[in-house]
């Protein structure tokens, strides 16, 4: 129903954020991240998500796309609400995150106040592919210090050899605390693979 807010931050407390519009203040939940990523007094754009049931309806806000989308995907797990998709956005950064998932780190998700074993094996089954989609598709950003067209170069030469892409993406996540360069990480993930 609502895409984005745009407005002043008129107030923060530890879990959200009142953003006045025309007039009118949306109390927004948020992650740890995008309180972060936002200061009282300033102008911001929040995406949102208006989540509605018969005894709740409450407005949920990211202040990127991509954490949005992520939020999306975690709700559409069986046993995950909003709740606890928020509490998962707010335990790291969205691209150790991403990374965690995508790598099928199950040991980095249950270090997530609140986050199980089985339900952290959950969402890396369900969105490991995608989160593998997304760190590729980090268009210049770094993720975990790889530039993202190295990143992209690295799986894609990986993934044309044969190995899987969510694979792929765990080997030069790895490879990148030892070595820089698209050669030196192909280069390493294969030492490690074969």
């Amino acid at each position: 129903m609502y895409s984005y807010i745009s407005g002043k931050i008129v107030g923060k407390s530890t879990n959200g954020i009142v953003i006045e519009n025309n007039g009118i203040g949306y109390d927004i939940g948020v992650s740890g991240n995008t309180l972060y990523d936002v200061d009282t007094g300033e102008i911001a754009k929040i995406y949102t998500y208006l989540y509605v049931r018969e005894d709740e309806m409450s407005l949920y806000g990211f202040s990127r796309e991509e954490e949005k989308k992520l939020f999306l995907r975690l709700i559409d797990i069986s046993g995950i609400g909003p709740k606890m998709a928020m509490q998962i956005l707010g335990g790291y950064d969205l691209k150790t995150l991403t990374v965690a998932i995508a790598s099928g780190d199950v040991k980095t998700l249950c270090k997530i106040k609140g986050l199980g074993k089985k339900t952290a094996e959950l969402i890396v089954l369900n969105l490991r592919e995608v989160a593998a989609e997304d760190i590729v598709s980090y268009d210049g950003n770094s993720v975990g210090g790889i530039a993202g067209d190295d990143v992209a170069d690295a799986v894609s030469a990986l993934e044309s050899l044969g190995i899987s892409k969510t694979d792929a993406v765990r080997a030069v996540s790895e490879a990148q605390k030892s070595v820089s360069g698209v050669e030196n990480i192909i280069a390493y993930c294969l030492k490690q693979l074969l």
